[in-house]
């Protein structure tokens, strides 16, 4: 029996031609019981009395422009975990797969996997008895090259003509950088992503140079896009920095990067332009707690470590009691901390502004997940587009030109006492936005590298 079985990589190339789809590429993953494909805009019909299921897909990998639209019978309906241990109701159906040489019927949950790395996920079920697994290796059983692919869904070939843009980031699967790449890709320009930590600079007043792992030199670059993760903020600036000192644009510079990072620093400018924000306190292991508390209107308050991030390091004291426990448990970590109001009519909600080049391309409100505060927003809720008024509108526009950003994501409350300005993020996040106003923010984001580099498209 063991010589029967196929033996295949950690990726392969699959078709189901009942779906229209002639190739995708398919991540093995032996953990996964029940294979997935990237599905949305999913819809169910009734045919024979029976409920079928339609559904679009984008079947390659960095192209949201490729789109076939499929049907198939439901055969049941599922919860399944995704990779967040979050449960979800999945469709499931059965159809034909190719692989290799090998055609038959497997079990396919249908979800959206645009933030993950692969639009199909092979699960242990199809595999069964059926193959062997040598996850050092990917494509044993045939790659195919993108002119083929291309000729599959019919398709041109887009020759890189244009710019040469890297994105300095630390994970190329983000759905935020797969998407950038996608739309430089789109437009004609040569991306490439290169991960922060695997960049070194060489610093000489004559030669300085930027390398990249294997002494690759990146000094031949148009500009970079910076998605600086907050935990390489300094190595991440210094690289940015290098990169201006030789004349290479970056969408996001390096100053504003830094000032935009520093919770204090950041609420000082904007104080200083006269910006509305929340009233707040800082200091370093105070001895007079109760009057810190004091000075931002008592409990509820909400304390903050300057370190963190995206809802980490954030606590609501609902009570002056917990607001003492809490400010005297960060005491004990001598670490600097902020205390800030706790905008209760804001309802745990807020909003996000995006900002491109002084003018707000999207904008939609956030809502924290039942039980939780605003802070937590990052960590589960939903989002909806909105209209921003025009004192909010205003508000977001100067706060990136404060901040000396070119792309940011300036987040709102609304207050009795008019909108307050939350934060001005430097790397604001895609997919909670794109997918709530359908704008294709990452085209938006190259073309102004465009303007700035005044590149036009060769006819």
């Amino acid at each position: 029996m063991l010589n029967e079985k196929i033996i295949i990589g950690s990726e392969e190339w699959c078709a189901f031609p009942s779906l229209g789809i002639p190739a995708i590429k398919a991540r093995v993953d032996s953990g996964a019981k029940t294979s997935s494909m990237h599905a949305f805009d999913i819809r169910t019909f009734k045919r024979d009395m029976q409920t079928w299921v339609s559904f679009e897909i984008h079947p390659l990998q960095l192209n949201r422009k490729t789109t076939v639209r499929s049907e198939a019978l439901v055969i049941d309906r599922r919860s399944v975990k995704n990779s967040s241990g979050t449960s979800e109701k999945r469709y499931v159906i059965k159809v034909p797969m190719a692989i290799g040489e090998q055609v038959f019927d497997i079990e396919l949950t249908l979800t959206n996997r645009d933030s993950m790395g692969y639009r199909m996920l092979l699960g242990r079920q199809a595999m069964q008895n059926r193959m062997l697994v040598d996850p050092a290796a990917s494509f044993i059983l045939g790659d195919k090259a993108k002119e083929e692919i291309s000729g599959l869904y019919g398709r041109k070939v887009i020759k890189a003509s244009g710019l040469k843009i890297g994105i300095l980031a630390s994970n190329p699967e983000l759905y935020s950088n797969q998407r950038i790449m996608e739309a430089g890709l789109a437009r004609g320009h040569e991306m490439e992503f290169f991960n922060i930590k695997q960049c070194y600079m060489k610093l000489d007043a004559e030669t300085p140079e930027v390398h990249y792992r294997g002494g690759r030199i990146l000094n031949d670059l148009d500009a970079i896009i910076p998605r600086i993760r907050p935990s390489v903020t300094f190595y991440g600036c210094a690289l940015t920095r290098h990169f201006e000192s030789l004349g290479i644009f970056a969408l996001n510079g390096s100053a504003a990067i830094s000032q935009s990072r520093d919770k204090l620093f950041s609420l000082q400018l904007l104080q200083e332009s006269g910006l509305d924000i929340p009233t707040s306190g800082f200091a370093n292991s105070p001895v007079d707690t109760n009057d810190l508390i004091d000075m931002v209107g008592g409990a509820p308050l909400i304390v903050k470590l300057l370190e963190g991030t995206q809802g980490r390091g954030v606590v609501l004291a609902e009570t002056r009691k917990a607001a003492e426990s809490v400010i005297n448990a960060f005491k004990s970590l001598k670490a600097n901390l902020l205390v800030q109001e706790f905008v209760k009519e804001a309802q745990g909600k807020d909003l996000r502004c995006f900002v491109i080049n002084g003018k707000i391309v999207a904008a939609i409100e956030r809502s924290a997940a039942a039980g939780e505060f605003r802070a937590n927003i990052h960590q589960g809720g939903s989002a909806r587009i909105v209209k921003v008024a025009k004192e909010e509108r205003s508000l977001a526009m100067k706060a990136a030109k404060v901040m000396g950003l070119s792309v940011a994501g300036v987040d709102i409350i609304r207050s009795n006492k008019g909108p307050l300005l939350l934060e001005v993020n430097s790397s604001p996040g895609l997919e909670g936005i794109e997918a709530a106003t359908e704008q294709d923010i990452a085209s938006l984001m190259i073309t102004a590298i465009e303007k700035k580099l005044k590149w036009q498209p060769s006819n």
